[in-house]
């Protein structure tokens, strides 16, 4: 399946929904007012954010009126450009080399899983890969991690259980700048995004990064599971003030009715959703494409 057909099937229940509520406003409305506020609900029956739903709502509705238009596919067209404008409000980080990503989130959002397919990415770019088991709270998180790194043939650091994960990420770094590696993964514990102590542990792994390797690419990814919803757009937020989100890797896009939340991300936090979690093989994942998102949810 094409990368597109993979989106698209990803968003078919969020487009299910979508799509029908719109044919069945277009057949009894004309464009009013009282489109315009239905049209609004939608989308936020969707999972958009009111406010990014009410901003959406108010350019489409300049924009038609500004033209005369009435025409059912000139709407539906400008609705798809304006929610497109919205996801690439905040740009996509282009990946310089040599680069260390840090995957942080909360438990059970499958960042050790997407991990596993990212280093699957990166090898298929026919880059050097080192993973970093910097998870070592989690019973088996290191083992599982290993599984991953196993499936994707890259190499993988990692202590004992319990052990402190800034060490975890010394070693990782010192030995990727040896080996001259082009790509540094690193895994981290699940954390509450209300726990202090746990964000202040991030940004201790953070330092030791920056300090450590100075001249690499430093990028902090934030996983999230879109079955959460708006959920995701606080939990982002407060993981974006610990450590400076530099973009979002979604998961279980497959498994949501609700993908609009994504344009809220966007647009009001600005941070980019760089991955795309479409299924369980380590294949599924696919980069972030603004315009097929938009043709998948609308």
């Amino acid at each position: 399946m094409s990368l597109f057909g993979k989106i698209k099937d990803a968003l078919k229940k969020t487009r299910e929904g979508v799509s029908h509520k719109l044919r069945l406003l277009f057949a009894k409305n004309k464009l009013g007012d009282e489109f315009y506020d239905e049209l609004e609900e939608i989308l936020i029956s969707a999972d958009v954010s009111v406010r990014t739903a009410e901003e959406i709502i108010e350019e489409v509705k300049e924009e038609a009126i500004g033209n005369k238009v009435k025409d059912e596919q000139f709407v539906t067209d400008l609705l798809k450009d304006i929610l497109e404008e919205k996801l690439e409000e905040a740009p996509v980080p282009e990946f310089k080399y040599p680069v260390v990503i840090m995957f942080v989130g909360v438990n059970g959002v499958g960042k050790t899983t997407t991990i596993g397919k990212v280093a699957n990415y990166f090898v298929k770019e026919k880059k050097s890969v080192t993973v970093a088991a910097a998870d070592t709270f989690r019973a088996a998180a290191g083992e599982q991690l290993t599984v991953w790194a196993e499936r994707a043939n890259v190499r993988i650091v990692k202590h004992e259980e319990g052990s402190d994960p800034s060490a975890v990420i010394f070693d990782a770094v010192s030995s990727a700048k040896a080996r001259k590696t082009d790509v540094v993964l690193v895994d981290t514990a699940g954390r509450l995004h209300v726990k202090e102590n746990l964000m202040k542990e991030l940004q201790k792994m953070d330092r030791v990064v920056t300090r450590e390797w100075p001249e690499a690419q430093f990028l902090k990814f934030l996983v999230l599971d879109a079955t959460t919803g708006q959920n995701a757009v606080s939990q982002a937020r407060v993981f974006d003030e610990a450590v400076e989100l530099d973009g979002i890797v979604l998961t279980k896009l497959d498994g949501t009715a609700k993908g609009g939340f994504v344009f809220s991300l966007c647009s009001e936090l600005n941070i980019p959703v760089v991955f795309t979690g479409v299924g369980e093989k380590i294949d599924d994942l696919v980069p972030f494409d603004a315009e097929q998102f938009v043709e998948g949810f609308v």
